[in-house]
């Protein structure tokens, strides 16, 4: 099985404040440092981490962040395809990091929303049944149903992170087996949250759900069976890429295992988002290869 990774691909660049601005304000901050991000990337970082054999595929642009960004790919056990956009710029995010580690992030999106089923054609001719497909939410709504359609017919297993939300993943839901949301994004794509929330996504045709909590652990929903898992307790610093580590290593236990989601996956899981959110940084906060061996072990 391999996992194919289409997403966005970033620069992080991550300021440290008090408080959030508001209209009208300027206030100060303190430079948290620069590093790999984007939501599709932090996935793939972390599932290749694991032991999964890993494809991202990842649109750029010509220019200087592109040549970053293929210098911190190179450190990481995956194979990365990374597209150029001729008329856009590679993407780049900025994350208001607040002092209880909780953060909001601004993402360009000039590339990702570039991309189109046509430039990722030829990787997907290695993909087939059972491989997986992992997809968020910063590629145009057409190339997310294209790419999903493509993935559904040669019998892939699909897997969504709706994040950011965007009004059209509500037409996706018969497409796609595996959905991993957070309350907010519960709320806003069904109108109701926590089990609720996951039996309205059951009826629409996925097999399983999985609600993140943050502090109060995961949710893991299907036809069957609800099973939470509590968080772990630990020093919260910074929460950037923690819903990202989530999913890639729940996926990815599963992958390793042979199964379907379970209450272990989600328990690996929650291990993983642990160490990510008690340091700072995107993928310099991400477990080590040791750290998820031992988690999956």
């Amino acid at each position: 099985m391999r996992a194919y990774i289409i997403g966005n691909v970033a620069i992080d660049e991550t300021i440290a404040v008090s408080e959030l601005p508001v209209i009208g304000a300027s206030i100060l901050g303190n430079a948290g440092g620069s590093d790999l991000g984007g939501k599709g990337t932090n996935q793939a970082v972390v599932m290749a981490r694991c032991g999964v054999p890993t494809t991202l595929v990842a649109p750029i642009g010509r220019d200087a962040r592109a040549d970053t960004i293929r210098h911190y790919l190179a450190d990481e056990p995956l194979r990365s395809e990374l597209i150029e956009m001729k008329d856009a710029s590679s993407d780049v995010s900025i994350i208001f990091r607040l002092p209880g580690g909780e953060n909001a992030i601004v993402t360009t999106t000039q590339s990702a929303q570039s991309l189109s089923l046509f430039d990722v054609r030829r990787i997907l001719s290695t993909a087939g049944s059972g491989d997986l497909m992992m997809l968020q939410g910063n590629l145009s709504d057409q190339t997310t149903r294209d790419i999903l359609e493509h993935a559904r017919a040669i019998g892939m297993v699909t897997a969504f992170n709706p994040s950011p939300v965007r009004s059209y993943f509500s037409d996706l839901w018969d497409l796609i087996d595996i959905a991993f949301l957070n309350k907010g994004e519960a709320q806003a794509l069904t109108g109701t949250t926590g089990r609720d929330a996951a039996e309205y996504l059951l009826s629409r045709g996925l097999r399983e759900i999985v609600l993140t909590l943050g502090g109060d652990g995961a949710t893991l929903v299907n036809r069957h069976d609800s099973i939470e898992v509590p968080a772990q307790i630990c020093d919260v610093v910074d929460t950037t890429g923690a819903g990202d580590t989530f999913m890639a290593a729940a996926l990815a236990s599963c992958a390793l295992r042979g199964q379907r989601l379970d209450r272990l996956a989600i328990e690996h899981a929650v291990a993983a988002a642990a160490i990510t959110v008690s340091r700072h940084g995107t993928r310099k906060a991400f477990p080590t290869i040791s750290e998820l061996e031992a988690i999956l072990r």
